[in-house]
């Protein structure tokens, strides 16, 4: 009888412990847990695709994840401590009364939770989209984790604003890594590299010519918002779509942002458990930033290969994502001589130290010579010398295709080492050339010289027919008097995109320069209306005694395109006589229609301070060559039809290096009221000189008055600007806790009617903007994030 029971019992055992793993649960109940110890204790979707529980990625380390459950590797699609993870004992995943979800590790210590909206939470479920919800029991969802994405977007999941995908540091990890996939401040989807030391936007192309409406999408809208379907139809709000190649249903599909810093969408063969690629962003993974490290160049073709330029050595020969270091000592010691080692068909992206054109090459290479932060320079001959000065090496690449020859600067004593040929395909090595300076045509035999004195000649006869080109391009614009006084503005003028006008036609369209609409630092600007009945601003360069203000002028607009920035038509370089040609702006500028009776209402105010954050943002963060404006004020505010701000003038603007060097001015610019403080104490000027002017116009904005006045106060007349003063009375109001602060401050013509939300974000975002230490005043684009943020009312 014993027996018989002990057998019983047995097979009753075997029968519920089968029971139970074939049984496992869709969720988790209030109270109860999941422990790493136990391999059983999983939840999984009711169609079995997904399973959430302790994964195990190295030994005695584990995540808390999810993934998908048929493929063959297990892929994760979500974690939630992926830098942190747990032990392999004692690790628990608690659903505590509280409605909170808690992960702990073996010593209690809390390493992850959930932050639910109520505490009627009842249970966890894992749902068959791969999403892990906590709801009540009337099935109210508190939290889910597609809020909460890590480097992998679902079918259904969406990507709004302020969220994003972050890859992972390399292959077989969870680590975060650089690369991250978010919509931007214009609300434009975008792929960055963000790392210890830069970054940078590679998709959509940030290359010249290129801009979002090449790839499709627009900016022009406020949502951000972006999914993919079960079908594999993609949608973005700035409508950026693709399909996958295996369109349908029935299929299960990710969209993951690989350690590699490309975004793939890929679906999963069910029979195999394998993934294929269905979609890519980028089809030449070099054209991904960052991807090699810090003076690394990647090498175009199917798989990305990561070298070093001459004279570099790989940092971390068991990861090339290191970059390279040089073999010699960087200093800028004046007795140390330097020679340039080329590498044709190179280039870097960004962090142009100087950019000149029309330039020949000694010119090119003394620029980078005399220049401490100078590491290298790019020289590129087609038609006309085009010189790119690096202060830094970042996002180095190799292609056929590219015309241009990196020159990297070394000391000239350094060893002349062999180095593998980069060319693809190649597996032989070659001698580094070097361009020593001083002599860069230095040959040994006779043999060679005479070479070179065909070479000499050809070239000799290229240069007589440019010549030939140039004196023509100016025969017909201007005549044969101002020929050779205006030869090297005829170069430029033949060089650049906008149209050359003569002075008799620009008088002629402004009536003799007679209606005045406006004065800047760099000139007075005057209405004008073509032949082609166009109306245009005309701005006519007050010192123009070299023309160096006037072609800076033109070489920064040249390079700038932002809705919010005053577009460029034209300009007119004879003689003495130098001008630029505008978009005409119907409501004139900010000054006119905020410090006059026809002021702006609330609502137009508060968009005209959006939009000059965001051109000021271009500037600083997108524009290609980085600019500071250094003249921010309602004078060089221009508004359009719909009231939209255009920033104007940009006579004094100057250009920044990218890598943070600050930027020296040989004096003082800018407009009186203003002016950072860093102007007067002679302090290195920075992008921050536009967020003080910018924290003055909208406080302006806000208070209807000129804030950069002069008021004396007391009969010790002290003397304080209206600025300081309307700071410093506000910033009291607020100290006392006033409730109707913003009432007594913003500009009583309005008569009550504005959003008190968007006031009190002006006042607050003004002050800030005018901290006299700069290092507390924000950036723009924070300024736009924040502002857009407070758009909606």
């Amino acid at each position: 009888m014993l027996m018989k029971t002990f057998i019983f019992l047995f097979f009753f055992s075997l029968i519920t412990s089968s029971v139970s793993k074939n049984t496992i649960k869709d969720h988790i109940e209030r109270g109860s847990s999941l422990s790493v110890e136990d391999d059983s204790h999983v939840i999984m979707s009711l169609d079995k695709s997904f399973t959430c529980g302790f994964y195990s990625f190295q030994s005695n380390a584990y995540w808390f994840a999810i993934w998908y459950t048929n493929s063959k590797d297990r892929t994760v699609v979500w974690t939630a401590n992926r830098n942190t993870p747990v032990n392999g004992r004692g690790s628990k995943l608690r659903l505590r009364k509280t409605g909170a979800m808690v992960l702990t590790d073996v010593d209690g210590t809390i390493v992850w939770e959930t932050n639910p909206t109520s505490t009627d939470v009842s249970i966890a479920v894992l749902l068959n989209t791969g999403n892990l919800v906590l709801k009540n029991q009337k099935g109210e969802i508190f939290w889910q984790t597609f809020d909460h994405p890590t480097d992998t977007l679902l079918p259904s999941q969406i990507l709004k604003k302020s969220k994003n995908l972050i890859s992972a540091l390399r292959s077989e990890s969870f680590e975060s890594g650089y690369f991250g996939l978010s919509f931007n401040y214009i609300n434009v989807l975008t792929l960055v590299y963000d790392g210890p030391e830069i970054s940078s936007v590679y998709w959509p192309s940030p290359d010249p010519g290129f801009n979002v409406w090449a790839f499709g999408r627009t900016a022009y809208n406020s949502s951000r918002i972006a999914y993919f379907n079960d079908l594999g139809i993609f949608n973005a709000s700035d409508r950026m779509s693709f399909t996958a190649t295996d369109l349908g249903l029935g299929i299960r599909r990710r969209l993951t942002l690989d350690y590699d810093g490309n975004l793939r969408l890929y679906s999963l063969n069910e029979s195999s458990g394998l993934w294929s690629i269905s979609w890519q962003a980028l089809a030449q993974p070099c054209n991904v930033h960052g991807i090699c490290g810090r003076n690394g160049i990647c090498i175009h073709g199917d798989k990305p290969e990561c070298s070093c330029p001459p004279g570099y050595e790989l940092s971390d020969p068991t990861d090339l994502s290191h970059g390279c270091k040089p073999s010699f000592n960087q200093t800028c010691d004046k007795s140390t001589r330097f020679k340039f080692l080329p590498l044709p068909y190179t280039d870097y992206y960004g962090y142009d130290l100087n950019f000149s054109s029309p330039i020949s090459f000694e010119a090119c290479r003394d620029i980078c010579l005399k220049d401490c932060r100078c590491e290298a320079f790019s020289y590129r001959l087609t038609g006309e010398g085009v010189c790119f000065a690096k202060s830094a090496l970042f996002n180095g690449y190799h292609y056929p295709q590219i015309l241009g020859t990196m020159y990297f600067k070394v000391p000239v004593g350094m060893e002349s080492q062999k180095y593998a040929s980069i060319l693809t395909g190649s597996n032989t090595t070659c001698a580094a050339v070097m361009l020593m300076v001083g002599s860069p045509f230095m040959y040994e035999s006779a043999k060679k010289k005479v070479k070179w004195v065909y070479l000499y000649s050809f070239a000799s006869a290229i240069g007589v027919l440019e010549a030939l080109v140039i004196l023509l391009g100016w025969w017909l614009f201007y005549g044969k008097n101002e020929l050779l006084a205006n030869l090297e503005d005829g170069y430029r003028m033949i060089s650049t995109q906008f149209r050359g006008f003569s002075y008799k036609e620009l008088s002629r369209a402004t009536q003799n320069f007679k209606v005045e609409i406006g004065r800047g630092g760099s000139g007075v600007v005057y209405k004008g209306v073509l032949e082609d009945e166009r109306v245009v601003a005309v701005k006519r360069l007050g010192n123009v005694s070299e023309g160096g203000e006037f072609w800076a002028e033109v070489s920064t607009i040249g390079k700038i395109n932002h809705m919010n920035l005053v577009r460029m038509w034209g300009f007119c370089s004879q003689v003495q006589h130098k001008l630029l040609v505008y978009e005409y702006v119907e409501n004139l500028s900010l000054d006119k229609r905020l410090f006059s009776s026809n002021f702006l209402q609330w609502k137009e105010r508060f968009e005209v301070a959006i939009g000059i954050a965001k051109g000021l943002a271009y500037l600083h963060h997108e524009c290609l060559e980085w600019v500071i404006h250094c003249d921010v004020k309602p004078e060089n505010i221009l508004l359009d039809g719909a009231f939209q701000p255009k920033i104007a003038d940009f006579g004094l603007a100057k250009l920044s290096q990218r890598s943070g060097q600050n930027t020296e001015f040989t004096k003082i610019r800018g407009t009186k009221g203003y002016m950072a403080p860093e102007w007067a104490h002679s302090l290195p000027i920075t992008a921050k000189v536009d967020v003080y002017s910018y924290g003055v116009v909208v406080l302006e904005l806000l208070k209807g008055i000129r804030l950069s006045n002069i008021i004396v106060h007391g009969e010790g007349k002290d003397e304080e600007s209206e600025l300081m003063r309307f700071v410093r009375v506000t910033k009291k109001e607020i100290e006392e806790e006033k409730e109707l602060w913003i009432e007594e401050v913003i500009d009583p013509r309005l008569g009550g009617l504005f959003s008190r939300r968007q006031a009190v974000k002006l006042a607050e975002l003004g002050h800030s903007c005018v901290e006299e230490d700069r290092n507390r005043r924000p950036t723009m684009d924070s300024v736009v994030q924040l502002l857009i943020d407070c758009e909606t009312e």
